[in-house]
């Protein structure tokens, strides 16, 4: 998972004001309950100096009824005047967090682009198809895909009978295959110009069928089919949103599962990968990272294993170290060191590099404080490790 949305926020001069906050609206009250949670976190960015411009600007986001249902969340980061990100989390944050700092806390919408999945919509009968952007809101003012009609007509077998049956029957199935094969051009247009993760289609399964095979190769790699969709009206909206959840869900665990793999490779032939703070910052520092890897447990919190942990860092999001004088060696002056919670200067130094960010579940690979990295290139100097066999076991076997 790629994290290209959240640079802006490495490069922002003066000090952010991050907010991390439980949004669920659970009845009438649920308006009341936000706001007295925002005044809580008001209160302490207050006293650590956040501006009351900054501090006002947010308020109004974050109180303003969201209209979504069951419990989620709410990430914002603002700097002076501007609100610089704004997402809605997917599930409601463990903890509340508000943080006013030069550099915001990342983690927060790393598990929103996590849960984010960009795929097309399609909504298909013999007539034509409906393509949505779902998942995202990136594409929604670039292109309105809107209706795609075939514009062939003769739809409907004739059930007259007589001779005239055959020729009737064999035009509306020609209308239908030409239809689907004018949808079929307008996905493979948006796959090649956007490249989407997913194209969920549903609607008429013969309609369906045609699709399938006038697709591209590009296109037809992603397709999945959603049953329970339509183009007309009566459709059970609960059953197919949930059938749409459960693909998305697949998806997640499969993109998920494809990094994990190759760490796992990696740490099991000693090269590659590593794990544990002081070598994931190692490798982080020299711009080595891929993809970072972090165990996320089962109550949702992915930095279980580095609370309480800090490191130290220079103005620069790659100058980190797990000592002071690991950053001075790089260069930095010792009034420019300074000591930053370990979630967010490690998350800040893999988003500098373009290194990608993996949330894997806890018992599927063991990895010492919940951190790994799947690394681009390595040398003599890197750290050669393999996973401990357990996860108890807190012992990296070095080669």
């Amino acid at each position: 998972m790629k994290l290209d949305p959240l640079k802006p926020l490495l490069h922002h001069d003066g000090p952010l004001t991050t907010v991390v906050l439980d949004a669920t609206r659970a009845d009438e009250a649920g308006d009341r309950e936000v706001r007295s949670r925002w005044n809580s976190l008001r209160r302490e960015l207050e006293q650590r100096g956040a501006p009351p411009a900054t501090l006002d600007l947010i308020q109004e986001a974050v109180t303003r009824p969201d209209h979504v249902p069951g419990p989620h969340g709410r990430y914002v980061v603002a700097g002076g005047d501007r609100i610089l990100f704004d997402a809605v989390l997917a599930t409601a944050p463990v903890r509340d967090e508000a943080l006013y700092d030069g550099t915001p806390s990342l983690l927060p919408a790393v598990r929103a682009a996590d849960e984010a999945v960009r795929y097309l919509q399609v909504e298909v009968d013999r007539s034509g198809a409906d393509l949505t952007w779902s998942g995202s809101r990136s594409h929604a003012a670039d292109e309105d895909l809107g209706h795609v009609d075939g514009g062939h007509d003769v739809l409907h077998k004739s059930g007259s009978g007589g001779w005239s049956q055959g020729r009737f029957q064999a035009r509306a199935e020609d209308s239908w295959e030409r239809n689907a094969e004018a949808v079929a051009e307008q996905i493979d247009r948006v796959v090649a110009r956007h490249r989407p993760e997913l194209v969920l289609v549903t609607g008429d399964v013969r309609a369906v069928t045609y699709l399938r095979e006038h697709l591209g190769h590009a296109a037809r790699d992603l397709l999945v089919e959603v049953p329970g969709g339509s183009r007309a009206e009566g459709v059970k909206e609960d059953v197919f949103a949930r059938r749409v959840g459960e693909a998305l869900d697949a998806h997640r665990a499969k993109r998920r599962e494809s990094v994990v793999d190759r760490l796992r490779e990696a740490l099991g032939r000693g090269d590659g990968g590593v794990t544990e703070l002081g070598d994931v910052v190692d490798v982080l520092r020299k711009g080595q990272v891929a993809e970072l890897v972090v165990l996320r447990n089962a109550a949702g919190d992915s930095v279980a294993h580095l609370n309480d942990r800090s490191v130290f860092v220079g103005p620069e999001p790659l100058q980190i170290g797990t000592s002071r004088s690991d950053v001075a060696a790089l260069g930095v002056p010792a009034d420019q060191v300074r000591e930053m919670r370990a979630d967010i200067a490690v998350l800040r130094a893999a988003l500098a590099q373009d290194a990608g960010f993996t949330f894997a579940l806890e018992g599927t690979v063991p990895l010492v404080d919940g951190l790994g990295a799947v690394l681009r290139w390595t040398d003599a100097a890197t750290p050669h490790e393999t996973a401990p066999a357990y996860t108890a076991d807190t012992h990296r076997r070095r080669h």
